[in-house]
């Protein structure tokens, strides 16, 4: 099996972002959403819009964003209007809220080890193709957020985020096994890859790297440099580059990282979807 291809760029600005998709070569036809972090209200280290802006109009996508399943400021579609105009992106961008109506949207998972079923916005039909584009850094459950996370819980509805913290309990939010919930998000992002066919494309910003998610009110400032940005067809080859290239960083602040990723058994995601076929371990990183 040939391995998957991630080029990777020290580039860390707009352009960058735009160089490493362009060596993707990969067309994303008809409607194209792009699936981002829209930022909970008071966090400090989300991508803004003047980042993401060029790649946005360079695919000529839209923002979309789902809403949460906790307390916050995004956990209903009239907050979560608020904190998108808030931060900008209403300013800058064609904004939809996937789940902002019900009913939602639920794609089978017919080989999910720990679900067999996701429930996404329905506004997702709207859409012929998708740019994941993830800010890379730790999280306070999932132990790193990257684009296998943004598939699986980024995709999924109020709902559907409480169903796969709950491993199809929805009231097993906070206490299901965390393995098990590790497993139940690569399920989720296995039914939205299927749904979308070949369709996507991702890209990973390696910068602003606290161990807390853009999803805290209160996160931990960035606790170790920037390192880059990554592009690759392969959601599971560009989450393992970016574990990757944490663990061979020098930065004194990488061993604050690693710890928070490896306490909630982080890389068991990246494993549990390669396991599933969404993608490889194996990988070539090509920098550029």
């Amino acid at each position: 099996m040939a391995k998957s291809i991630v080029y990777f760029t020290r580039d860390l600005t707009p352009a960058g972002a735009i160089k490493v998709f362009d060596k993707l070569g990969k067309a994303l036809p008809g409607k194209v959403a792009v699936k981002l972090h829209s930022g909970e209200v008071g966090n400090q280290n989300f991508l803004r819009p003047d980042f993401c802006k060029p790649i946005v109009e360079r695919v000529n996508g839209t923002v979309v964003e789902c809403n949460t399943a906790y307390d916050g400021k995004r956990d209903t579609t009239e907050k979560h209007w608020k904190t998108m105009e808030l931060h900008g992106w209403s300013k800058y961008f064609t904004v939809d809220i996937l789940d902002a109506e019900g009913p939602d949207k639920e794609l089978p998972i017919p080989r999910g080890k720990k679900i067999k079923k996701n429930f996404v916005g329905k506004h997702i039909d709207n859409y012929d193709s998708v740019l994941v584009l993830s800010h890379f850094k730790g999280h306070p459950m999932g132990g790193f957020g990257g684009a296998l996370k943004q598939l699986s819980i980024g995709f999924a509805s109020s709902y559907g985020k409480a169903y796969i913290h709950g491993v199809g309990d929805t009231a097993a939010f906070w206490t299901s096994d965390h393995d098990s919930f590790l497993e139940a998000m690569a399920d989720a992002a296995s039914s939205v890859v299927e749904h979308f066919g070949g369709n996507m494309a991702y890209i990973s910003v390696m910068k602003n790297m606290s161990v807390d998610c853009d999803c805290c009110e209160v996160a931990e400032d960035p606790c170790m440099a920037d390192i880059g940005i990554l592009a690759s067809v392969d959601p599971v080859a560009i989450d393992q580059a970016c574990l990757d290239l944490v663990l061979a960083s020098d930065d004194p602040g990488r061993d604050h990282l690693l710890e928070r990723i490896n306490s909630l058994n982080g890389f068991h995601t990246v494993d549990a979807a390669a396991t599933l076929g969404v993608g490889s371990k194996e990988y070539e990183l090509i920098e550029i």
